[in-house]
């Protein structure tokens, strides 16, 4: 894993400029913000309720592989639910300048990274897996996409994810064109909290060294933010601790209906994915809000940058 570095930029003072920033692949670091800090003590709490009497970072020990992917599956969808999670977020989005109704959001995920066992076979259920080197674009095909992120517990080098920052406008040879992300959002619903969670998002084509990355290294009660163009990367947890985090995804609707957005250099999913978002002031599907598909064709619609 390459050293830490600065990767970070400050926000910029206006929403318009900030996600300016973004789709040129700033990583913008929100570092003292009430809102986020009062999220993250929330997450924290609603984790150590939930897995009571277990000592959260330290769960991997108590629970058998299965028992724990169930587990973390419940607290998962439970703190997606949860109205008091939602609640926050929003004032974390407000707080920075985003208004409810021009902004669409994904599903609140509260994300759980276990060691790897000591017979050294990683977990691969959908609640315990590591991520594997994506961009969510290939996925999504929304250019105008952000991606949030922010630890619960305090992280390291060895426990965090990992960004390959000058591969933002870099062609990857990858499979999404071959990638169905509705069959993937089916067997979410459909398939138990322990199975294998299969295959999640494209991949790359051709060898990328993901230790050349650069970790993530930002405290508990701090967010960043990113383009979903970013190319990063789960960093494998051999720490012994489970990381425990907070991220969800964005699409301003304006900036979607424009045109704005990052530049897709590589992306040929066959769907854009509207069905993962609902708008933040009233839940409303965003494909409901602009009157399209939920997984629409690639190439029909509103228009993708850079295409």
């Amino acid at each position: 894993m390459a050293a830490a570095a600065d990767i970070y930029a400050a926000p910029a003072v206006s929403v318009d400029a900030l996600h300016d920033q973004l789709y040129r692949g700033d990583i913008v670091r929100f570092g003292a913000l009430p809102a986020m800090r009062a999220l993250a003590d929330h997450a924290r709490a609603f984790v150590e309720q939930h897995l009571a009497p277990h000592d959260p970072e330290r769960i991997h020990e108590a629970l058998d592989r299965v028992a724990l992917a169930e587990t973390l599956d419940a607290v998962q969808r439970a703190f997606s639910n949860d109205a008091q999670a939602k609640h926050l977020w929003r004032a974390l989005f407000e707080a920075v300048g985003l208004q409810a109704d021009d902004v669409a959001r994904d599903r609140l995920l509260l994300r759980f990274q276990p060691p790897v066992p000591a017979d050294n076979q990683p977990h691969s259920a959908r609640s315990t897996a590591t991520v594997g080197f994506h961009r969510d674009s290939w996925g999504t095909n929304l250019a105008a996409q952000v991606n949030w992120w922010a630890p619960v517990w305090p992280i390291t080098s060895g426990r965090t994810f990992a960004f390959l920052p000058e591969l933002f406008d870099r062609p990857i040879p990858n499979d999404s064109a071959d990638f169905d992300l509705a069959e993937a959002m089916a067997r979410r619903r459909t398939g138990s909290a322990s199975a294998d969670r299969g295959r999640m998002a494209p991949r790359p084509l051709v060898p990328i060294d993901a230790a050349q990355g650069t970790p993530v290294l930002i405290a508990p009660g701090e967010i960043i933010a990113f383009s979903a163009q970013h190319a990063h990367v789960g960093v494998e947890n051999r720490t012994g601790l489970t990381r425990i985090s907070l991220e969800t995804r964005t699409v301003r609707i304006s900036d979607h209906l424009a045109g704005r957005g990052a530049p897709n250099v590589d992306g040929r999913a066959r769907w854009i994915a509207y069905a993962l978002f609902r708008r933040l002031s009233d839940r409303r599907p965003l494909a409901d809000v602009l009157g399209v598909s939920p997984l629409m064709p690639f190439g029909e619609g509103p228009a993708v940058p850079g295409i």
